[in-house]
């Protein structure tokens, strides 16, 4: 039976990052699909492949590239994932959000997971953004269950906060600042890979969801166990399922992905010197 990765593990890969770069990163960033571009921001960047990190899973989707970069954007220390792992692709909850624990241990304090997303809300349209005010986990799974280790933090974690308001708040003014389309809203997380049914849609709408995809809840719960304060970042690539004409493909989430890039540039680099 395969080992899943520990806190053993994530300590001996963040001593490892450590190893390989002095700084500790304050902030960590989680790419989500087709956002690679991102990336070529950051300045004298260590780039590591995932698959050089010791215990790191590596992801297998389209648009998840698998890099690690270390480095500094406007100033700030950081690490951007180039790429995530998802419950849908057979991996487990612990190893989902193995990478962003890895980050928190390598000393991030604040965790920016950014994800494609489908908009379900009328202001959640296409190349926008909307920022998690909450969210539902309807993944049916959760990182945080089974036997319990202390040293990732406490068993039963509070979210009535789970995405820091402070953060939020300073998010939405560089947005303004830029002039980016945004909203806040609640993310739905479900499980996919296939895209939702319309049926499936109008039920999210009566439970009050802005934003639906397949992703991003395993790092918050995670993070937020850990300590670290969390700002979640949807780049809505499309309309869900029944609020358009256009069938869903991955290949469209990808080409929004790329102008949703270009924009979430111009959102890090108003927002990164004041958090």
């Amino acid at each position: 039976m395969k080992r899943l990765p520990g806190y053993p593990e994530a300590l001996k890969a963040a001593k490892y990052l450590r190893s390989r770069w002095r700084e500790r990163p304050r902030v960590g960033i989680v790419l989500g699909s087709g956002l690679g571009d991102v990336v070529n921001q950051v300045q004298r960047a260590i780039r590591i492949p995932f698959r050089s990190i010791p215990s790191f899973p590596r992801p297998s989707v389209k648009g998840h590239s698998g890099m690690l970069h270390l480095g500094t954007w406007a100033q700030k220390p950081v690490a951007l994932l180039e790429g995530r792992m998802h419950l849908y692709e057979g991996y487990t909850p612990a190893e989902v959000v193995f990478p962003a624990r890895v980050l928190i241990l390598a000393g991030v304090e604040i965790l920016i997971v950014t994800c494609a997303a489908g908009g379900i809300a009328p202001q959640a349209s296409p190349a926008s953004f909307m920022f998690f005010s909450d969210h539902l986990n309807f993944q049916g799974a959760n990182p945080l269950a089974g036997a319990h280790d202390a040293r990732w933090g406490e068993r039963f974690v509070d979210l009535s906060q789970a995405y820091d308001p402070e953060l939020r708040l300073k998010a939405g003014k560089a947005a303004r600042a830029q002039g980016l389309k945004f909203s806040e809203g609640v993310y739905v997380g479900l499980l996919g890979p296939n895209y939702e049914t319309p049926a499936e849609i109008r039920a999210l709408q009566q439970l009050g969801a802005g934003a639906v995809g397949m992703s991003t809840v395993p790092e918050v719960l995670a993070a937020r166990q850990m300590g670290a304060r969390v700002l979640a970042i949807a780049t809505i690539s499309n309309r869900a399922a029944g609020l358009s004409q256009r069938p869903l493909s991955h290949e469209e989430v990808l080409e929004a992905g790329k102008i949703s890039g270009r924009n979430l540039v111009k959102l890090f680099g108003a927002l990164l010197p004041v958090i």
